[in-house]
């Protein structure tokens, strides 16, 4: 067994970043077990490791990415968040497109639900809208949408070769370790991520993985009920790496009413139609006020504005003109048209 996965399993410290390297590069060149694997995966997931182990684990696999291509994106934001907490619905997507619409620029990252009925792809994939398989395109949708949703690439190569190499097992049941840590291991040259982390995840070791992250500013946003998004009816504060919390307290910037009940999912066959009432300002209005103030918050990272008061009149500019649920079918019908296209030419 390796060293890596004996510490682990004796919930000791496995802080050497050489045993890390030699546990990817025996996944690299497929001499991994695969029971080795699933082990490895159901012990991060049942607890997560000690902080100097999860420092190490997390370095080892920022280093062994690829040289990313082309420059920074100036003034854009990743907005991603960890999952977990009370069922909400896809709150960060609708801030995403309410901030772009509003000027920000702005790259969503995300995955498939683990722990949620529909995560952000699986919404995406509902709506008809295409992400993205490499920097290039994602730079090219940044400039022509000011708004980009990025595939798989992002994440280090590892976390898919897990994936195949303990097939038929679904990685679902390690949603808990892949939701705590993938935030922090999407490689983007982005200005800031904002990041929200509910009551599942231990927050305050992904601030001590934040403060090392370089070339952006991470925010971490936390509230009193548990939930990764901000609420106007918790206490919320936001934790910026290498500055300074703020706390936002309960109907300061959008009113407290409305609770969990109007921020609950729709069925699956009913999402994208809830989801688009959302950004058109038609559903229950604690829900719009919910991504009004997420989609400030972003706008707020990117240094698109400095105050929330500005933040938050732009983004109620973009629902109530309706720019916010235009983006959203100018991206649709362009993947319509992409497909149609690609009927007549086959």
């Amino acid at each position: 067994m390796h060293d890596a996965l004996t510490g682990l399993l004796a919930r000791r410290t496995v802080a050497e970043h050489e045993t890390w390297r030699s546990l990817w590069d025996r996944l690299g060149d497929g001499t991994l077990p695969r029971e080795q694997a699933v082990a490895l995966l159901a012990s991060l997931t049942t607890r997560l490791p000690d902080p100097p182990t999860l420092a190490a684990l997390h370095g080892t696999l920022l280093e062994r990415r690829p040289a990313r291509p082309g420059p920074a994106w100036p003034a854009t934001v990743n907005v991603v968040g960890t999952g977990g907490g009370p069922a909400t619905f896809n709150v960060s997507t609708a801030a995403a497109f309410v901030a772009a619409a509003a000027g920000v620029r702005v790259v969503k990252s995300g995955s498939r639900a683990y722990t949620s009925s529909l995560g952000s792809v699986d919404l995406l994939e509902r709506l008809g809208v295409r992400l993205t398989s490499s920097y290039e395109q994602t730079e090219e949708h940044l400039e022509r949408d000011g708004i980009a949703f990025t595939g798989p690439f992002v994440y280090p190569v590892e976390l898919a070769r897990l994936a195949r190499l303990i097939a038929p097992v679904s990685m679902k049941p390690f949603g808990r370790f892949l939701n705590a840590l993938g935030p922090l291991l999407a490689d983007l040259p982005v200005t800031a991520q904002v990041t929200g982390v509910s009551h599942t995840m231990p927050l305050d070791d992904l601030r001590r993985l934040a403060a090392t992250v370089t070339g952006r500013t991470v925010w971490l946003t936390s509230n009193d009920r548990g939930a990764d998004e901000l609420l106007g009816f918790a206490r919320n504060t936001v934790h910026i790496a290498r500055g300074e919390d703020q706390v936002l307290e309960p109907g300061a910037l959008i009113p407290a009413d409305g609770g969990f009940e109007a921020l609950a999912p729709a069925p699956k066959d009913a999402a994208v139609d809830h989801f688009l009432a959302v950004l058109a300002g038609r559903a229950h209005p604690a829900a719009t006020h919910t991504v009004r103030l997420n989609a400030a918050a972003l706008a707020l990272a990117a240094g698109h504005h400095t105050t929330w008061r500005d933040a938050l009149d732009a983004t109620d500019d973009a629902v109530t003109s309706g720019a916010a649920a235009a983006l959203v079918e100018r991206l649709r019908s362009r993947r319509t048209a992409a497909t149609a296209g690609a009927v007549r030419h086959g």
